[in-house]
C-alpha cells in the first residue's frame, strides 16, 4: 500500500530540492521511491522548471574530467578520457 501523500511525488521532490543539493539516491531515499524513478521525474520536473533545476555534473575521479555538456541527468557508466568507472553522481537543486 503506498504512503499517504499530502503532495505529489514531483512536488515534494521540488521542494526537497529548493535550496538543497542532492544526489537522485538522497532523493530516492527521502521520497521512497527507486533512483531510476527519481530520474523520470526529475526530467519532468527540468521541463517545467526551465531553467531553475540546476545539475552539478558528474565527475571523474581518476582524472577530474567533468561531464558539463551531458544532457543526461543520470550517472554516465564511465570516463570518456581514462574509461575509470569511478565517477561522482550528478546532484540536483532548484533555485
Amino acid at each position: 500500500m503506498p504512503p499517504d501523500r499530502r503532495e505529489t511525488l514531483r512536488h515534494e521532490i521540488v521542494s526537497l530540492l529548493s535550496g538543497e543539493n542532492m544526489t537522485a539516491r538522497e532523493i530516492s531515499g527521502q521520497v521512497g521511491i527507486g533512483e531510476k524513478e527519481v530520474l523520470e521525474h526529475l526530467e519532468h520536473i527540468k521541463a517545467a522548471l526551465r531553467s531553475r533545476l540546476v545539475v552539478t555534473p558528474p565527475c571523474c575521479l581518476e582524472c577530474g574530467f567533468s561531464f558539463r555538456k551531458r544532457d543526461r541527468l543520470g550517472k554516465p557508466g564511465r570516463c570518456p578520457v581514462c574509461r575509470s568507472e569511478r565517477i561522482v553522481d550528478p546532484s540536483y537543486t532548484v533555485e
